[in-house]
């Protein structure tokens, strides 16, 4: 396990705090037992770091290889204060590098020690999944479901198309690629785009994105599906089936995609089919990655021969599909 290391280069913003002001440092060391607690799973050493055990309730079902804080910013204000630290943290099993996110923490300093009474996203830093609720995890063959707000029972299906995908994913491309996937699973539309720290107006009617580093290395993390419950939930299995296996294939196809790939939106249409858009709609990079990255809005697959098809009909009927080999587009 990979527990805090944080770097002692003087902290930028700290201008107006003593020199001799060992806050920083005592802040420090507290991110490094707040980060130790969670990776062992030990919420007696959480509740003594300060604030409510929430948030580490809401993490104990996520599988975590590594999670650390790095201060960047202390600014104080007497026995108040508050921090920026850069969150970075890895999936067991599915990140080859952590992913990070910018944090914002409040601290009060009781008998004499500085204690966190609360833990957010920095202003311009999108959600995780956790800071939406309390996070439950199914592990399939290939795949790993994290969703907040669902029964499991749906997220075992998850698990189950996602474990289809990946093979099928598998034997289309035989580029380097981990052979698994992470799908995030949130509560509504709202919920996706606090994710992806875009407005909820861009995705509706949108099943699934996939985020990630468009032609990055092999060291980059493992991408993300995120999935929009309420626009994925009314296709049919068919339906779901296409975009999980079509969002798989964006996973698997990333370091060979660049970022001028034409890219459209996996809309769901009235009828419970997955229909291909022209274009994806307008959204910022996500910043919770380990390197600059994009968010792919892809479309379902269809046939080559009518690129707005839809790729799948009417829940229970067999509609065109075609193999996940083929382009995004």
């Amino acid at each position: 396990m990979c527990l805090a290391v944080l770097a002692p280069a003087a902290l930028a913003g700290c201008g107006r705090d003593d020199p001799a002001d060992a806050a920083p440092a005592d802040v420090r060391r507290l991110l490094d037992r707040r980060a130790e607690a969670v990776l062992e799973r030990d919420p007696v050493a959480y509740r003594a770091t300060g604030g409510p055990t929430a948030a580490y309730d809401r993490l104990r079902d996520v599988p975590l290889k590594s999670w650390t804080y790095r201060l960047k910013d202390f600014e104080r204000d007497g026995a108040r204060a508050t921090a920026t630290a850069d969150l970075s943290y890895r999936v067991a099993g599915y990140d080859r590098a952590p992913l990070t996110a910018e944090r914002t923490l409040s601290l009060q300093r009781r008998d004499g020690r500085w204690q966190i009474t609360a833990e957010r996203p920095a202003a311009k830093a999108s959600e995780q999944l956790w800071d939406q609720g309390r996070v439950d995890a199914v592990r399939g063959t290939h795949s790993l479901i994290l969703g907040v707000g669902r029964e499991r029972a749906e997220l075992r299906r998850y698990a189950e198309l996602a474990d289809r995908a990946v093979p099928a994913v598998r034997d289309a491309w035989r580029g380097d690629w981990p052979g698994k996937v992470v799908v995030l699973v949130p509560k509504s539309l709202d919920n996706m785009a606090d994710l992806l720290g875009a407005p909820a107006s861009g995705y509706q009617g949108i099943a699934a994105v996939t985020t990630g580093e468009a032609g990055g290395s092999g060291r980059t993390p493992a991408d993300r599906i995120v999935v929009n419950p309420d626009a994925y939930g009314v296709l049919g299995e068919l339906g779901k089936q296409v975009v999980l296996t079509h969002e798989t294939t964006h996973v698997a196809t990333r370091a060979r995609t660049s970022r001028a790939t034409p890219s459209g939106s996996p809309r769901a249409s009235p009828t419970g089919s997955a229909t291909a858009a022209p274009t994806a709609p307008p959204t910022r990079p996500p910043p919770n990655s380990a390197a600059p990255s994009s968010t792919d809005a892809c479309p379902p697959p269809s046939p080559p021969t009518t690129p707005s098809a839809s790729a799948a009909t009417r829940r229970g009927s067999r509609g065109p599909t075609r193999g996940p080999g083929w382009p995004a587009g």
